[in-house]
């Protein structure tokens, strides 16, 4: 078993972006297509998070109410604190849009400068941000914190490839800008989500500022991942995302494993599947059932890769059309999992479907 990670009086276990404490150092990190109100809140209902991350959002589709985007940033009290993340080339779309959403009342803003993904990156969004050192950029970020009282934080990448790894750079920058945070997600704009993450990367980063937390970002899917990335870059906490996915319990087994070296018990087959239920309800209620199927669909395939449900099952759930459905489906894999007897989930190694390279759109 791993060994609790020790924690410094540099890198308090109590993370602070501006006045706002987060509950704990791991949040839920913003990945497009999943990280929507339904799946935030059937995972802050069976653990604690620091702070949880929309989908990404564009500062002018938010100012002009589109439906979509009013879809992305969909809360309510329970989904607390929420951090909405923002992007955009054009200061005063984003600095209107932060304040907009000020008043929405979210508990932070962060400003995406990591995507990678060629309908952000088109419009100088994204990681097009990172290549940008005669000042705009920084200016741009220097304006959104200055128009709001709220904590304002950046997500980014390395830097646009291994010949601009920029990040060092416009973290010291930005911290003089006045964000709150920072996160940094330890590949490039070139990588995509490919190839290894870069913990040194990250570690220059945290070296590079003098008083805001850093959390690191990338590859986190097991107690170990979690120590390397502590011990290896500094990083006062931790941004999760697919591992999330595959395991909404990791952030409670974090939490145990820091406090006294046990994560305890993994999930059963049982408990994930009304994890799944309790996420398509979720879907429903905040969705038409129509739409709450079709974004079902999406996501099926990876509560499959851990439900082991068999083919025939898995090919109705990506194709599912209605609550009933999901409910007879629901009631086959509970008679299954019922035949295994009460053995717990495989450990979250498993593949999770992301843009697998920075061109393909999202």
């Amino acid at each position: 078993m791993t060994p609790p990670f020790p924690i410094s009086a540099t890198r308090p276990s109590i993370v602070k972006f501006g006045a706002l404490s987060l509950r704990s150092r791991y949040t839920v990190a913003p990945l497009a297509g999943y990280t929507n109100l339904a799946f935030r809140l059937a995972v802050r209902g069976i653990g604690p998070l620091g702070l949880a991350t929309t989908d990404l959002v564009n500062a002018h589709a938010l100012l002009i109410r589109s439906r979509k985007t009013m879809a992305l940033i969909q809360t309510r009290p329970e989904d607390f604190p929420l951090a909405v993340q923002i992007y955009g080339a054009n200061p005063a779309e984003m600095c209107e849009a932060a304040r907009w959403l000020e008043s929405y009342g979210v508990a932070s803003i962060d400003i995406n400068m990591g995507c990678p993904v060629h309908k952000v990156t088109r419009g100088g969004g994204g990681s097009a941000m990172m290549c940008d050192t005669t000042g705009s950029t920084v200016a741009l970020v220097r304006a959104v914190v200055e128009s709001v009282k709220i904590p304002v934080t950046v997500k980014m990448r390395l830097g646009w490839d291994d010949d601009q790894l920029t990040a060092p750079w416009f973290a010291r920058e930005f911290e003089k800008a006045g964000i709150a945070g920072l996160t940094i997600h330890g590949r490039t704009r070139a990588q995509g989500f490919s190839g290894q993450v870069k913990l040194e990367g990250i570690r220059r980063v945290v070296e590079a500022i003098e008083r805001i937390p850093v959390l690191g970002n990338g590859d986190v899917r097991t107690i170990n991942d979690a120590e390397r990335m502590l011990r290896e870059t500094g990083c006062a906490g931790i941004a999760i995302g697919r591992g999330a996915l595959l395991n909404p319990w990791f952030f409670g087994q974090l939490e145990r494993w820091e406090r006294n070296g046990d994560p305890g018990q993994c999930a059963t087959y049982a408990e994930r599947l009304s994890f799944m239920g309790r996420h398509f309800r979720y879907l429903v209620e905040f969705q038409t059932e129509r739409f709450a199927c079709l974004s079902f669909r999406k996501i099926a395939n990876w509560y499959c890769r851990v439900l082991k449900p068999g083919r025939d099952i898995q090919q109705q759930l990506v194709m599912i059309d209605s609550l009933k459905h999901f409910e007879e489906l629901e009631a086959a894999i509970a008679d299954i999992i019922a035949e295994r007897g009460a053995d717990t989930m495989p450990d979250a190694e498993l593949p999770i479907k992301v843009p697998s390279g920075p061109q393909e759109r999202w």
